[in-house]
């Protein structure tokens, strides 16, 4: 049915408990300064609302929660690469280790392990952000040609199809920018452009049982998801009670805030951990094809792009005898 087991996927889950500790408090922290910040916006758009009638003092609030949620958004912009770095690679660092079996550090201890292994690995955040955001640029563009395929097929009700297609992929396309790091980490690669290429051919190559894997983690994420956001409506709507001005648009914002947070924090790692050893069952003695290589290579320019930058790489430390990467030329 599926190739990952799920009780082990919560057995390494319960092994890197601090890191879910560190990520609980760092998107439900990103969850208290939206309230805070967008509950402060209405209390002062309120505030201000005084000074006119009713449909003002009401258009004021509005536009003071949703002023002060836009900045919060903008803040966490701009903190998105640190995020990447320190809680999303080094989780999955961990999940690397413990799915091999390795000893791993308890408390706080587990989460400085991991920071250091993801510095061996990116040097620096923006090289991981680089990567991040070619990986995901290269599965925009296919996951875009496939749903363009779809929606020409002259099929009754294609359009929903397409619909849930689009769904599906976000999913599990979100967890394959996952896979690529996780790639780098398990194969020690002291280049990670060609260790996040090769990661790319490898999982095209085994497209179909990945595909199946992740369309089941694509039910559990979305029912989990949708499971938390039906439970944190009664609380968001409380917390929206407490504004000044009742700001109305606040439960459903919350709610869904409350849901994401538990998502990023708890449901999101879970699936990880069953996609990682789904892929790595997958590739278990495989070698990149070049024909895959070349297919990629002719869907995207971002795949010639990390090609490059994989060709121009200059590792800070030598390379060990067991870097199992390949650089995949680009073509002419």
């Amino acid at each position: 049915m599926w190739d990952f087991s799920i009780g082990r996927a919560l057995g390494v889950m319960t092994k890197s408990a601090p890191f879910l500790v560190f990520r609980m408090l760092v998107y439900f922290g990103i969850t208290l300064a939206y309230i805070l910040v967008t509950g402060t916006g209405a209390g002062l758009g309120w505030g201000i609302g005084h000074f006119g009638d009713e449909g003002f003092r009401a258009s004021t609030t509005f536009w003071g929660g949703a002023i002060g949620f836009g900045l919060t958004a903008g803040v966490l912009y701009f903190l998105r690469e640190y995020i990447l770095y320190v809680v999303k690679a080094g989780h999955i660092a961990v999940m690397v280790e413990l799915l091999d079996g390795r000893a791993m550090p308890q408390g706080r201890g587990q989460i400085a392990h991991a920071r250091a292994m993801v510095g061996e690995r990116f040097a620096q955040t923006n090289v991981l952000f680089g990567i991040d955001l070619l990986v995901k640029g290269i599965l925009g563009a296919t996951t875009a040609l496939v749903q363009g395929v779809v929606s020409l097929l002259p099929i009754p009700g294609v359009q929903q199809m397409v619909g849930l297609l689009r769904a599906f992929l976000r999913v599990s396309v979100g967890l394959v920018d996952e896979v690529i790091l996780a790639y780098g980490m398990r194969m020690r690669a002291t280049n990670p452009w060609s260790s996040a290429q090769t990661a790319l051919v490898l999982y095209a190559q085994n497209a179909a049982p990945m595909m199946k894997n992740a369309a089941w983690l694509t039910l559990f994420v979305y029912g989990l998801s949708f499971l938390v956001f039906l439970v944190m409506l009664a609380p968001a709507a409380a917390v929206v009670y407490l504004i000044p001005g009742a700001w109305s648009a606040g439960g459903l914002v919350f709610a869904l805030l409350f849901a994401w947070a538990v998502k990023a924090a708890l449901i999101e790692p879970f699936a990880i951990a069953c996609m990682l050893q789904a892929y790595f069952k997958a590739i278990e003695g495989q070698r990149p094809d070049p024909a895959w290589a070349a297919r990629l290579d002719g869907m995207t320019g971002k795949f010639r792009t990390m090609g490059e930058k994989a060709a121009a790489w200059v590792s800070p430390r030598p390379a060990p005898d067991d870097d199992a990467t390949v650089v995949l030329r680009p073509r002419p």
